[in-house]
């Protein structure tokens, strides 16, 4: 579970049901993560509501990994299923980044394997 986890309200109030279900969503998303990124892993939400506009609700999440920053952000009328599409996106940006940042040592043992086979085929 993602241990860091801040929580902002702009122009609305953040009670204890929306607090506990941006908990339960991104929290839980550090099982997609790589093992090394668990530990330092840190997350901002944004939730913005702006009334003026259609009464529409936003929900930006910050999600802060040791080589890169994953921003992301959805605007609906509805702030709960603003929060569901972030978590989505977020599972997306994530698997991206678990295949950019792939262990060192298990890439160099990938390519030493398919050496290995590459030379007992000639």
């Amino acid at each position: 579970m993602i241990e860091k986890i801040e929580i902002e309200g702009v122009h609305m109030e953040v009670d204890d049901n929306i607090r506990r279900y941006v908990l339960k969503k991104i929290a839980k998303l550090d099982k997609y993560l790589p093992k090394q990124a668990k530990e330092s892993a840190h997350a901002e939400v944004i939730l913005k509501s702006k009334e003026s506009k259609g009464n529409r609700s936003t929900c930006e999440v910050t999600l802060f990994l040791p080589k890169e920053t994953i921003n992301v952000k959805e605007s609906t009328q509805n702030i709960y299923a603003a929060i569901d599409i972030v978590e989505a996106k977020l599972k997306h940006q994530i698997e991206k980044y678990k295949e950019l940042h792939a262990s060192y040592k298990l890439r160099r043992h990938l390519v030493a394997k398919f050496r290995k086979k590459a030379a007992q085929k000639r």
